[in-house]
């Protein structure tokens, strides 16, 4: 069995990616391994301030700023949460990392897949996961399972446009078909416990448990 790894979830809004992380490391702890759960933004304290910022619907971040701020969030992350659990030998399991910033600010928004990574080098010495789950499931699932999450009070990035989410959910599938060895795409429809069944059959040769 490996001594720890990098794991995200990735996927728009919508998808269950903070239940299915929750259920991995309940998942993994239950093996006896040391985990660290974790999100983006987020994380850390001062990452989890600016979070606080960045989802703030009074604030109308313009995509240079929401960026910058998104990749000093990861930065801040990485350097005092991620990068330590890895260098212990522990397991980071992560709602959402750099994938969420190339799909949101370069697929959904003005910046360029390049330009990201190129903060993503410089804030967090371009730290990748070793395996990202990428989410998906259909328009009227997630649409119910949105109502049900916010009601009427989405935040400032899961209350834009249609359009500019499925901007983002393209820029995801183009992530994942460019790097099938780290990415793993997941049918995100049915109950919670369906879903991780589907993630734990992926998860087996990782934790030593067949193939």
């Amino acid at each position: 069995m490996n001594p720890g790894s990098f794991i995200t979830f990735e996927g728009g809004e919508g998808v269950g990616k903070s239940t299915q992380a929750a259920l991995l490391v309940e998942a993994l702890r239950a093996r006896g391994l040391q985990v660290v759960q974790t999100r983006e933004p987020g994380g850390t304290k001062g990452a989890e301030a600016i979070r606080a910022l960045l989802l703030d619907k009074q604030f109308e971040w313009g995509a240079r700023a929401e960026a910058l701020l998104f990749a000093a969030a990861r930065s801040d992350h990485v350097e005092n949460l991620i990068g330590p659990a890895l260098d212990r030998g522990e397991w980071v399991v992560c709602d959402r990392f750099i994938d969420s910033s190339r799909a949101y600010q370069a697929g959904g928004g003005e910046w360029s897949d390049d330009a990201i990574l190129s903060l993503h080098t410089l804030g967090s010495h371009a730290l990748m996961p070793d395996l990202t789950f990428l989410l998906q499931a259909g328009s009227a699932d997630i649409a119910a399972r949105l109502r049900e999450r916010d009601g009427d009070d989405a935040d400032r990035i899961g209350g834009k446009s249609a359009a500019y989410h499925a901007r983002v959910a393209e820029h995801f599938r183009r992530l994942a078909t460019v790097d099938p060895e780290r990415f793993v795409i997941i049918d995100a429809a049915g109950t919670p416990e369906e879903v991780h069944g589907r993630i734990m059959r992926a998860m087996a040769p990782l934790i030593g448990e067949g193939g």
